[in-house]
This record gives structure tokens, sequence and C-alpha cells, in this order.
């Protein structure tokens, strides 16, 4: 079978990405049903109550789990596009489109001269090691708009910051993807297109609802979610004498208690700590390769997951997909950091939903899998972060180093 331009379809990709999409399905449509708690629940009911309110003309002003840009609002309102299937139903066949969209994507892309089919294989195998969550969370909709952005982004800076300015009133952590754009022109022009679409989505929101900016409000009390590196601290405290408690709070399962405030302010100071590393590095950068705008958006939102006070399972699914663009590329330096990855991703399933009773009881079974799972994503940061240091500073600074002498001696030669 050839594709339009005469290349061979890549048969196996496309298969087992049917075969692992059905197998998702079945679950979330409870044909299958794993062990642990009900993880379409967060569609059927909250999604749905969301639904409800929004169409009313008005953002959820009352419910303080809502806690999303304003722009999130046309992800919870899509599944309207098919009022012949019921809410929840509607809102998985649109997952589902979403996920057909980046790979085909990402197989387009692997057609073009340096390209590869890696990136479609992380894809198809990323995604459903993440189990039925993958489906029943609107974050893969926001992950093929990143992917989508970074794909375009290589050849057209317009294109990538109209995207990031789109998923950024999505979800925020798209914006992310314009951290590695090519100083100069490229990057006054992703930038700027960014800024102004970004405005635009945020005027257009406030003015079609009122409460488009409530979500700012809903996350001062939060506390540190029970997934997240810093929990680490009160899962080993509560094994002696923490009095804490473990507690649903503002929509997810958190620790509340003594301490916890000093843990969650900790977090955030990390994530300063990583902003102002990503600061540095772009500054000292000598090298803006091509695959140096995947690289950077991969290690950006690797450190912006792993030092969050809420590292819910759903987060995977932006890793995967950039992971996904980065292997894309025939000399992508992240497959030590994808495959931390991929490893990541299928820990995460096994402590939710499988054993997350575990995880909220801190007993040992539970603390191992949180350590390995979030041990993996700090190796898989810094792996990152590494290979992105090496390759746009360290390495130019050498070559420029050689070339000097080099060039002296030729100059000698010429003179005498």
């Amino acid at each position: 079978m050839k594709g339009p331009s005469g290349t061979r379809l890549p048969i196996a990709v496309i298969g087992i990405w049917l075969l692992t999409r059905t197998l998702l399905l079945l679950c979330v449509f409870k044909v299958l049903v794993l062990p642990g708690p009900d993880v379409t629940s967060d569609v059927s009911q909250i999604y749905q109550g969301w639904y409800e309110v929004l169409r009313t003309g008005t953002y959820p002003l009352d419910d303080v789990t809502w806690q999303y840009p304003p722009a999130a609002a046309l992800a919870i309102l899509s599944p309207g596009l098919l009022p012949f299937l019921d809410y929840a139903s509607a809102f998985f066949v649109l997952v589902l489109v979403s996920d057909a969209l980046v790979l085909g994507l990402l197989l387009y892309a692997a057609r073009r001269p340096g390209k590869c089919l890696m990136g479609a294989w992380v894809w198809v195998v990323g995604v459903p090691l993440l189990g039925p969550t993958a489906y029943a969370r609107y974050d893969l909709m926001v992950t093929a708009v990143a992917v989508a952005a970074l794909l375009a982004g290589v050849r057209h800076p317009r294109v990538l910051g109209a995207l990031a300015g789109f998923g950024a009133l999505l979800k925020v952590w798209p914006v992310l993807v314009l951290a590695g754009t090519r100083r100069g022109p490229v990057t006054r022009r992703s930038w700027t297109t960014a800024v102004v679409t970004g405005a635009a989505v945020l005027l257009a929101c406030t003015a079609a609802m009122p409460g488009a900016l409530a979500f700012l409000t809903f996350q001062r009390d939060r506390g540190t979610e029970v997934e997240s590196l810093g929990a680490l601290v009160f899962h080993v405290a509560r094994h002696f004498g923490w009095e804490g408690q473990v507690l649903l709070n503002y929509g997810s399962v958190e620790f509340l208690g003594p301490y916890v405030p000093v843990v969650s302010t900790a977090a955030l100071a990390l994530t300063v700590a990583a902003f102002g590393w990503l600061l540095v590095w772009r500054v000292r950068a000598r090298e803006f390769g091509t695959t140096t705008l995947c690289d950077a958006a991969f290690a950006a939102v690797l450190l912006f997951t792993t030092t969050s006070r809420v590292i819910s399972p759903q987060y995977m699914i932006w890793l995967v997909g950039l992971a996904a663009v980065c292997l894309v590329f025939h000399n992508s330096r992240m497959r030590g950091a994808a495959r931390l990855v991929l490893a990541a991703t299928g820990v995460t399933m096994l402590e939710f939903p499988i054993w997350f009773t575990h995880v909220v009881h801190s007993d040992g079974w539970g603390l191992l899998l949180l350590t390995v799972r979030n041990g993996l994503l700090v190796a898989a940061t810094v792996t990152a972060c590494r290979q992105l240091w090496l390759q746009s500073v360290t390495e130019p600074r050498l070559r420029e180093r050689a070339t000097v002498p080099a060039q002296a001696t030729r100059d000698r030669v010429l003179t005498s």
C-alpha cells in the first residue's frame, strides 16, 4: 500500500495503533475494567457538569475544581459537536480523533529528509502505557495542539506562535514550546504571534462569557497532591506519626496538614529555579540546530512537570507527545530521556488507577511505585537538560576553541 507521496505506508505502526486504541476504547466504555477507581468519572460527572454550566453562557464560577484557562471551555463543550452520542461517548470519540491526528502528523513528518518513524512509534506505544486515563482527560487534545505547533514551527514560526498562544489558553504548558526558538527573527515572529493570539483568544473568551479568569483564584488553598515529588516527604512521614490527612481537595487527592505549605512553597521554589535554568541556557546557548526547538520544549516541560506540586497521571501524555516529536529526527539526542519517560508512563498506570489505594494509604507498595515513577521523571529531566546543554552550549564552545588555534596556524603559514 502506497501513501500520497509514493512511499509505503507503515502498516506495523498503523496496525499497533488500531489494536491499542481499540483496547483503550474498550476500557473507557467499560467493556474491560481495570482494578482501582473509575477513571472515566471525571468525564461523565465533572466535565459533563461543567458542560451544562458552560451551555448557559457562563464559566463555572461556583466550582473550585474549575482551574483551567478560559479556552479549556472549548474542549469541554466539544462533545456537543456529536449530538447523536451521549456526552461521555462523544468525548472519547473526539479524543480518539485527536490521537489519530497526532499519529498522522508524526507519520507525515517522518517522510521528510532527516526524519524517521521513531517518533510515531513513541506515540503509538506511549499513550496506551498510561491506560484509559489517556482517553478520560482532555490533555490529549492539548498535546495534539503542542505537537502540531512544534512540527510546523521548524519551518513556520508564526504558525508555531499561533498554536502556542492558543494552547496556553487551553492549559498553560504549551507556551513552553517557544523555549527553544532560534534567536532573531524566528523568536520575534513566533513570540509576537503567540502574544497576539493569546490576547485575542482571552479577549474573545472574556467577551463571550463572564468568569473567564475565575480559575486564577481557585488554586490558592491547594495542598500537595499525593503523586507529586514533594508528596514523598509525607508518604514517609506518615510512618513516623505525621498528623496530616489525605483528602479529596480541589478536585484531586492531596495531603493537608502540618508542613504541607512548606513543601508546596519548596515545590514552587524548584519551579522558579527551573525557569532560571532555562533562562541561563537560552542566554548561553551558542547554537540552535534543527532539533533544538523540540529538544528545548521537551526539557522545559519535563522541568515544570517534575517540580510541580501536582503530577497528575495525565501529565505524562504531554511528555509522551513531546518525546515523540523529538524522536521524529534521526539525530535526536533525547532517546535516553524518551525511554525514561515511557518507563515512567508505564509505572504511572500501575500507581493510578490499578494500585491507587496503596498510594493513598502510603503503604510500602505505594511508596515504591511513587519513588520509582518520580525517580524516572527526575532522571529523564536531568538527562534531557544535560543533552540540551551539551549540544547547544558546551560542544559549540569547544568547536570554537578548536577553530582559533587552527586559524592562527594558517595565518602564520600564509604570512611566513
